[in-house]
């Protein structure tokens, strides 16, 4: 994965670079000095699926921006959206798919899962490669390195429209480690999957998971403000590395450079901006704590994940450009969740703010339209008016934009990614499903032809599996 780093790459390369495209000293007297940090040390090998030349015809067309286009079309060329409108002409060249009486969106982009981190069956220890709870701060881990692509939810999640998600480390520690965003595509590699140029993310979780488990051990933190102590400590080491790091660099990299500090790496990667904060956070205190933390110490929070009690301060998030990630109806099944509302993502929403429905879970990421449908239906019992045109937002553009990859997926509009679902019925109802699913426009899910299911070799051998 091209995370958002490669723009220092960028700016460094003046310093030449190899065919490999490691960075290489420009002159003799640069070989002597220590080289530079490799930035993409795990550079992912994804190639978009073959691709033709598409037109699905005749749908009803939730663009994610705001439009819905009564008996649309979708051009698809070379990887890409063409043309989006209603009753285009086809140019020659390209294959229709009939669409009438269905509805095509983009593709469902999940902003928090845990797929092949803990993998199916989560019954087996074996798979629970999520939560490397050892100490507080664990920012030096990455999750990718526990991604097992032969988990069978990443089929069952292609199966309902997913096309893109962020794997997350757990929320057992302050600091849980970096994410990892991938394509939803059968892979034998974790590197396979990396979807090209999306930034790291940071997990960070505040609340009742940190304190329980460290508070457990007889250590700190066993408080909230044992966890806030945590950070600031934390992004105070954090601020002197990069200091150092960067008075280092300053100096043409000549004497002797500081250790590498992976832990510290990734923090200072969040306070130079190239890696996204993405924290688990369930009470509106506790938000506005890590917000005041933020402003301390010069970072930005994308998102923060879960969030039930967002709907208390939406005009703060919304004002400070967080996203929020929750769900219609997850509740009480711990304290910090007792305040939980089915309104939620609407109240974000009708802010002004970016409201996203996640999954956090192998079943509800088969079923985020119908999670959105539940939170829309909430909103409008409740009387706040929002047209499906805007809340298939909440799984497509906003989710886009908390992974840092809004410029290239997650609308139907010219010249993105050709990540496209067209679903049986108005995908906010119980009955639809996704039929076809294109990844950067190539076919990945067919539910009329077999040859696209069930991909996990996992799978194979096992009862009620034909393959």
């Amino acid at each position: 994965m091209r995370h958002a780093a490669l723009v220092l790459l960028a700016a460094t390369a003046l310093a030449g670079c190899a065919a490999s495209g490691r960075l290489q000293p420009a002159s003799a007297s640069a070989a002597d000095a220590a080289p530079a940090i490799d930035r993409d040390p795990y550079p992912g090998t994804y190639h978009a699926p073959a691709a033709d030349r598409i037109a699905v015809v005749g749908a009803t067309v939730l663009t994610a921006t705001g439009e819905e286009i009564a008996n649309g079309t979708v051009l698809m060329e070379g990887g890409k959206v063409a043309a989006v409108g209603a009753s285009l002409a086809v140019p020659d060249g390209y294959r229709t798919v009939d669409a009438r009486g269905k509805w095509v969106t983009p593709g469902v982009i999940d902003a928090h899962s845990h797929l092949g981190a803990w993998a199916q069956p989560e019954s087996v220890d074996a798979h629970n490669d999520v939560n490397e709870m050892t100490d507080p701060n664990t920012a030096q881990v990455w999750v990718e390195h526990s991604v097992w692509p032969q988990d069978p939810g990443f089929d069952a999640a292609r199966e309902a429209g997913v096309t893109t998600m962020m794997i997350l480390p757990g929320s057992g520690n302050l600091f849980g480690g970096r994410s990892v965003t991938l394509k939803n595509v059968p892979s034998v590699t974790m590197q396979g999957m990396k979807f090209p140029g999306a930034p790291y993310g940071l997990k960070i979780a505040c609340g009742e998971n940190p304190k329980r488990v460290y508070g457990g051990k007889g250590r700190s933190p066993a408080t909230r403000m044992g966890n806030v102590a945590g950070y600031r400590k934390a992004w105070i080491d954090a601020q002197d590395y990069a200091r150092r790091r960067d008075k280092w660099e300053a100096a043409g990299r000549t004497g002797e450079a500081p250790k590498r500090d992976l832990q510290l790496e990734t923090l200072a990667g969040v306070l130079k901006g190239e890696i996204l904060v993405q924290n688990h956070c369930y009470r509106a205190d506790e938000m506005a704590n890590m917000i005041d933390i933020s402003r301390e110490f010069g970072f930005k929070i994308r998102t923060f994940h879960h969030a039930n009690e967002a709907y208390k301060i939406a005009p703060l998030l919304a004002k400070e450009d967080i996203c929020v990630a929750t769900w219609a109806s997850w509740w009480g099944y711990k304290m910090e969740v007792y305040d939980a509302i089915e309104e939620n993502a609407a109240i974000v929403h009708a802010a002004g703010g970016c409201a996203i429905i996640h999954s956090d879970d192998p079943v509800v990421i088969q079923r985020l339209n119908q999670e959105a449908a539940a939170a829309l239906s909430a909103a409008w019992r409740a009387g706040i008016r929002i047209s499906k045109a805007d809340a298939i937002r909440w799984f497509t553009a906003n989710p886009a934009k908390a992974l840092g990859i809004a410029d290239r997926v997650g609308t139907l509009e010219p010249g993105k990614n050709a990540d496209v679902v067209l679903w049986s019925h108005d995908p906010f109802s119980i009955y639809a499903r996704a039929e076809k699913v294109w990844i950067d426009g190539g076919i990945v899910f067919d539910r009329a032809d077999a040859r696209y299911r069930r991909h996990s070799d996992f799978l194979l051998g096992q009862p009620g599996e034909t393959r």
